[in-house]
């Protein structure tokens, strides 16, 4: 059974706006997440923003290969979601404008199931030109 939607969260945090995250504080209050953004053709500057939010947060401990190993597989898993399966951006003349949030807790009730880690994306995708873009949403979860 479900204690707390750690994926939805972290995709409706990804995707709403400064104004409407001030009606969902009250529901934050039982997990851990961060926000940001990236922009770029490159996959490892992704993979490096959203690793570098989540480290700079607390939200993993960076001498732990477990914590690092699940956000990693987490990130690559949202990206499939991005790229609908293709694991390449500027590859494929591809660029994306994503917002990210990463979402750490205990989505189980029964605590044995441990603390696990989700990362959502959402913005767009396209060709390197203005305008020739459309809107994309990924989420990857992996227990720690």
């Amino acid at each position: 059974m479900s204690k707390i939607a750690i994926g939805k969260t972290a995709v409706l945090l990804a995707s709403f706006t400064e104004e409407e995250m001030t009606f969902f504080q009250d529901t934050l209050k039982d997990v851990s997440y961060c926000l940001g953004k990236v922009g770029s053709m490159n996959m490892q500057k992704v993979i490096s923003a959203v690793e570098t939010a989540a480290k700079r947060h607390g939200l993993i401990q960076p001498n732990l290969y477990r914590e690092t190993h699940a956000l990693y597989h987490a990130i690559m898993e949202g990206m499939e979601g991005v790229t609908r399966g293709h694991l390449s951006i500027g590859e494929m003349s591809r660029t994306v404008g994503l917002r990210f949030a990463v979402v750490r807790g205990t989505p189980y009730t029964d605590e044995d199931e441990g603390e696990w880690i989700a990362v959502a994306f959402y913005g767009t995708i396209g060709a390197p030109v203005k305008g020739s873009e459309h809107e994309t949403v990924g989420l990857g979860i992996n227990h720690i």
